[in-house]
């Protein structure tokens, strides 16, 4: 597996991929893809035991991207793990292609629940881990969520649950940016404190920076050993991040960059493609 340096290497090559196929495709979800990244790059080479030549391993860690629209993320992260070509990135959103809006279990290799209705990809992220609990197996869930993603009512009905299960083998990611379509989460609809809460309901919570990978591995190290209850971590992270334009910035929840803007983003990001 990795170590950090890789880690944050592979995150600029996925952070390129995002811009680039969002360019290509001229639609989808920058903002919230660029701020999942670390996490998501962290899980796929470093922590998660998963097999690209079988995609299907019953003892393979699950991971379920409730914030489904941040499929750009997830999508690279499949295809520089070896998923499939990295060169079918640039079909995204296209007519006729595997790779949609939102993530296919039926379609791609490598995902392991298909999401786009926020809120429900955590509850089969809980019945994934309630399953493995079960059949006595010893593989781990992983979910990621959006934090105005807990605004739906159905992410606190599964929160409930895993507390209530004592899931210690899910762990879930809020990517707190603070900013969804309609503007800061705050002024929206207000999930705060999100650590208080997800507490108040029985988890084990830890906040981390989101985009320090060191910070990231060591709270899934810690989400592993901790016992009788789910971890979340609430991940501190930017809106956009790794592109000056982008960064903090509401309107680029769902807006595609030109070739100009793509050009530049390109160069902020740097790394190799």
């Amino acid at each position: 597996m990795m170590n950090v340096s890789e880690l944050q290497n592979t995150a600029k090559t996925i952070r390129r991929d995002i811009v680039t196929m969002l360019t290509e495709s001229a639609s989808g979800h920058p903002g919230g893809s660029l701020s999942a990244t670390d996490i998501i790059t962290t899980l796929y080479f470093k922590e998660m035991n998963i097999d690209p030549k079988n995609p299907k391993m019953e003892d393979r860690d699950r991971f379920v991207l409730s914030k489904g629209h941040a499929a750009p993320a997830l999508y690279s992260a499949l295809a520089r793990r070896g998923f499939f070509d990295p060169a079918k990135l640039n079909t995204l959103r296209k007519l006729g292609s595997d790779l949609q809006g939102h993530p296919n279990m039926n379609d791609v290799a490598g995902i392991d629940m298909s999401t786009g209705s926020l809120g429900q990809g955590i509850s089969a992220a809980v019945g994934m881990a309630l399953a493995g609990k079960l059949d006595n197996k010893d593989y781990r869930v992983f979910a990621l969520l959006g934090d105005g993603e807990l605004e739906e009512g159905q992410v606190w009905e599964a929160a409930m649950s895993a507390a209530h299960y004592s899931l210690d083998n899910l762990t879930a990611f809020v990517d707190f940016n603070g900013l969804q379509i309609d503007g800061k989460i705050e002024d929206v609809m207000n999930p705060g404190p999100i650590d208080k809460k997800f507490e108040a309901f029985g988890w084990n919570v830890l906040n981390i920076d989101g985009h320090n990978i060191e910070e990231i591995i060591k709270a899934v190290d810690k989400a592993r050993n901790f016992k009788e209850k789910p971890t979340m971590i609430v991940c501190h992270t930017v809106k956009g991040k790794g592109v000056s334009f982008m960064e903090n910035q509401a309107s680029w929840h769902g807006t595609a960059p030109s070739k100009e803007q793509c050009t530049q983003a390109l160069s902020e990001i740097g790394g190799d493609n």
